[in-house]
């Protein structure tokens, strides 16, 4: 029996239902990948599953007793205290009933009191029922297995740490189902590879959202896409779902092309004359009013944005050279003996442990810092854009629009005047979305407008720390074609594995004693040079199974039997489409329905037939083209 499941469940916000008849089961064992463009309703379901939000129609079935767990994008408002606090709080009322005892118990000490000691039996009869007397014991084992100490105050760790503290908070409660959206993000790579072993080791069923691929390959055995109100299981590992996905849009888009190319038809047929409203051919015509309301209802796949770089004047050959730089900050070493050299067209990876220097190396090779030993020298004619991970160029009470044009209605963007909310659309902003303040606008969609405000100038140089949060996996995979094809020079700070094996040349890994090394490749390729020399990095834990680099590598070529093929296919689609086109005038013809119903039925079920062949056979035409 599933653990929980979902049926026919629908959210809308006043737009297209975010969730559209929804149906979903998960099970004990299940590690649950979800995946969706952004603002497609990924959160909107964790919060529904979690008990958080009500869904508008439909049913949420639980089994008794189901205990849910959810660890937030961001730390919930309003949450103070100590690390121990916070974590007991997860227990709700227990941490509440326990926090009461100790009250009581101190002010009895202190007062004594027949009105307190009944208090304190009640409370400690309520504690017994409720398994609060375990608490401390459980709560301190989660701060000792998360490295995490017990008084710190919780408004004062870093981001990782927060994340660790959340985790441990949802884990106190013992859930069946744990629900994580997008827990790799502001994390280094080192607590990410934490983060994996653990969730693998210690929690059996997990639902997540993520946009880190090399997260998803790893941990999941499920995959779940949420693509325009409807959600689309499949279970298999992460890169079988990918494989899978293509197939499947490929065929939506041949089956839509063939339902299109009929509608077309049928218009045309009507318009004909007045032979089309007789009584005989009122069945055709509502065939066509049912299938112009099919054609409105469709929801169309959102694009894919279109995002141009709008490069400068070429700089000179070299961009940056550091000899023994070294920096410090209150006597601790940050940067130490630094010596590299960074030519234009080189793309570099900047990677190491939170709080490690990977900002400060940055603001060092271009110039913001003065380095307190050793020396920075600039290349000429550097024109610069950076990329801030906090997202602070950007003004949250004005709308996309402002940020953009900054009072322009007209952006010049490669030479040509672009209208500011077309070149908002090529980021897939609307018209009304546009227009709206960007303090409304999700991680994602503020990730997008930063890159649309930062590329309406030109640049050579371009400056990127964590680029890759919160952006779905298909903008990522657009920003990564974009910057294999920049020619200019590129400074990546990312936790992102796979981004980083896909487009940078070489790595610096930042260590926390502030020594910086430099490898040739990306992450992967650093792993496999740190362990060759045999030496402990401070970067990651361990290495993790990895997906291939990209390469430009040759494909194979069709085989004799794919050739004849290939050949004989566009004869076999006109043939069938042929024979389609015979079946429809037949099925038009009035005199038809006077003859026998079997054979009605026969062509009808032929007809249905016909076009499940031709769905298949624009898919083999398309796969052998493409390989050919």
């Amino acid at each position: 029996m599933a653990l929980l499941s979902l049926r026919n469940i629908t959210v809308a916000f006043g737009g297209p239902p975010l969730l559209d008849g929804v149906n979903l089961q998960v099970e004990a064992g299940d590690r649950l990948c979800l995946l969706g463009r952004n603002g497609s309703g990924k959160s909107t379901l964790l919060k529904l599953i979690s008990g958080e939000l009500p869904a508008e129609q439909g049913e949420v079935a639980r089994q008794q007793g189901l205990r849910v767990g959810l660890v937030s994008q961001e730390a919930p408002p309003g949450l103070t205290g100590t690390v121990f606090d916070v974590v007991a709080s997860g227990m709700g009322n227990a941490a509440e009933l326990l926090a009461q005892y100790h009250q009581v118990a101190h002010r009895l000490s202190l007062e004594g009191g027949e009105e307190l000691l009944t208090r304190l039996e009640s409370l400690q009869k309520e504690l017994e029922e409720s398994g609060g007397w375990h608490l401390n014991q459980e709560v301190e084992r989660l701060l000792s297995r998360l490295d995490l100490d017990a008084e710190a105050a919780f408004d004062t760790l870093s981001g990782g740490t927060k994340r660790r503290a959340l985790l441990a908070r949802a884990l106190v409660a013992a859930p069946d189902i744990l629900l994580l959206d997008e827990p790799t993000n502001h994390l280094d790579i080192e607590t990410i590879i934490w983060m994996e072993d653990f969730l693998l080791k210690n929690v059996k069923t997990l639902l997540f959202v993520t946009h880190d691929r090399a997260f998803a390959r790893r941990m999941a055995n499920r995959v779940a896409e949420l693509d325009r109100g409807r959600i689309y299981c499949f279970s298999c590992g992460y890169d079988a779902f990918v494989e899978r996905r293509e197939e499947l849009l490929a065929a939506e888009v041949a089956r839509q092309a063939l339902f299109d190319r009929k509608l077309a038809q049928e218009e045309a047929w009507v318009r004909q004359g007045i032979k089309a409203r007789r009584t005989r051919n009122e069945g055709r015509v509502r065939a066509l009013k049912k299938m112009r309301e099919e054609r409105r209802q469709r929801r169309e796949r959102q694009g894919t944005a279109r995002i141009q770089l709008q490069e400068a004047e070429r700089s000179g050959r070299l961009v940056v050279e550091a000899e023994e730089v070294s920096f410090s900050y209150d006597g601790r070493a940050v940067i130490r003996n630094l010596t590299t050299t960074i030519m234009r067209g080189d793309r570099v990876g900047i990677i190491g442990p939170n709080g490690s220097g990977k900002t400060t190396l940055l603001r060092l090779l271009l110039g913001e810092l003065i380095p307190q030993g050793g020396a920075i020298s600039l290349g000429s004619r550097l024109e610069v854009l950076y990329f801030d991970q906090m997202r602070e160029q950007l003004e949250l009470d004005k709308s996309v629009q402002e940020n953009v044009g900054e009072g322009n209605d007209t952006l010049m963007i490669n030479g040509a005047p672009r209208h500011i909310i077309g070149y908002l659309q090529d980021f897939l902003f609307t018209p009304e979305r546009a227009r709206s303040p960007v303090s409304i606008l999700s991680g994602g969609e503020r990730n997008r407008l930063l890159l649309a405000k930062l590329f309406t100038r030109p640049f050579n140089v371009l400056v990127m720390d964590e680029p890759t949060n919160d952006l779905d996996v298909e903008t990522l995979d657009l920003l990564e074609d974009l910057l294999l094809e920049y020619t200019g020079t590129l400074l990546l700070v990312s936790h992102d594995r796979e981004f980083l094996d896909n487009v940078v040349t070489s790595t610096l890994v930042v260590g926390s004693d502030g020594v910086v090394r430099e490898y040739v490749g990306g992450y992967g390729d650093w792993l496999r040079q740190a362990e060759a020399e045999a030496q402990p990095t401070a970067a990651v834990a361990r290495p993790v199974q990895e997906k291939p680099r990209r390469q430009a590598g040759r494909q194979r070529k069709l085989s004799f039997k794919e050739e004849r093929e290939l050949e004989v296919l566009p004869d076999m689609i006109a043939a069938l489409e042929e024979e389609q086109e015979q079946l429809h005038a037949t099925l038009a013809d009035p005199a038809f329905y006077k003859g026998a119903a079997a054979e009605i039925v026969a062509l009808n079920s032929r007809l249905e037939t016909l076009e499940h062949e031709l769905v298949e056979a624009y898919r083999r035409w398309e796969e052998l083209e493409a390989l050919k």
